[in-house]
């Protein structure tokens, strides 16, 4: 039996009422930031199973996480009845109990592209079987039709809500800030899983890091030695209603340990680090995370390496010319 879509929500949505063994997201993005879409999806859905297989625009997975933590999935589809053929699923779909429900029926691409025409018409050749009324807009259920996997599968859908977008209209800004999209990408590879999970960011800046940390529940404390930037982190906390959790300190002196840190390097001209300042506040990442971030404008293995800790994975995100180097270390 079909249920009503849960709601919307910014964090995981394990425990819903799909009742599916397995569910498709669909996902897109840019070339340039190729790499971290696969490493952010990665990391979301194979940090405690291995049931989880990654395609290009689509993954299958066994978990059941909210659309709206990856800036880069678009739909995900409980995977509620399939067959090899549309004429087969045709016959299968009029089982469907939609309780008076109103419906809408929406093609998807994963394993295949289609046109506007073949959506549309895949959406009436379908839908005209399922017993209810369908409603094109503002419809009681979402259902979502793909062909994944070899096979066609039909199931609840649920589309995600770009919150990381409605950042971008935060007060205060810097030229060489991480973007929102980035930000939260980075935060997802940080921490897949937030229940009982600490972060720390020690060079936070304006707070784009923990916008986006803090709008998905994670647990996650701010430092910044600019007392200009701690300023307008805190306006931009404040702007979105989220707690002052930032303060001014130099991360060589902070104290304590975290499951996750997430350090950005500074790189502008007002920001040129020395060898030795840039091993300094690597070592202190080493004292302060576990799972460490480190985000550069250059290939710094080898500082890295020098402060005992190891680079587990680099991922490299592209602007134009412009690339940061991400390092995933431990």
């Amino acid at each position: 039996m079909l249920h009503p879509s849960p709601s919307s929500s910014d964090t995981p949505d394990e425990s819903n009422p799909e009742h599916a063994a397995s569910y498709i997201y669909t996902y897109a993005c840019h070339e340039d930031e190729y790499e971290l879409c696969q490493l952010e999806l990665r990391s979301l859905f194979t940090y405690r199973t291995s049931e989880s297989t990654l395609y290009d625009r689509y993954l299958e997975t066994n978990m059941a996480i909210s659309p709206n933590r990856s800036p880069f999935i678009h739909y995900r589809i409980a995977v509620q009845y399939e067959a090899n053929t549309l004429e087969q699923l045709e016959m299968i779909v009029q089982s469907i109990q939609l309780q008076e429900q109103t419906f809408k029926l929406m093609c998807l691409d994963a394993e295949q592209l289609f046109t506007y025409d073949e959506k549309r018409s895949i959406e009436r050749q379908i839908g005209m079987n399922i017993r209810g009324k369908a409603q094109m807009k503002n419809p009681q259920i979402m259902l979502g039709i793909t062909f994944a996997n070899h096979r066609w599968v039909v199931g609840t859908c649920i589309a995600s809500e770009p919150v990381w977008l409605h950042h971008n209209d935060k007060p205060k800004h810097y030229s060489t800030a991480l973007s929102t999209r980035v930000a939260r990408a980075v935060v997802n590879i940080a921490v897949p899983q937030p229940t009982g999970i600490t972060m720390i960011d020690p060079c936070c800046g304006i707070g784009t890091v923990l916008i986006e940390a803090l709008s998905m529940g994670i647990d996650i404390i701010g430092y910044d030695l600019n007392p200009l930037a701690v300023q307008g982190a805190r306006e931009n906390l404040s702007y979105y209603g989220m707690p002052d959790i930032v303060k001014i300190a130099d991360m060589r002196e902070l104290e304590g340990r975290y499951h996750a840190l997430v350090l950005d390097l500074p790189y502008n001209l007002c920001s040129v680090l020395s060898s030795e300042e840039r091993l300094n506040m690597l070592a202190s990442s080493k004292r302060l995370g576990e799972r460490i971030l480190i985000l550069a404008t250059e290939s710094i293995e080898d500082s890295i390496e020098a402060v005992g800790l190891q680079v587990i994975e680099v991922c490299h995100i592209r602007k134009g010319k412009f690339v940061r180097y991400l390092f995933i270390c431990q």
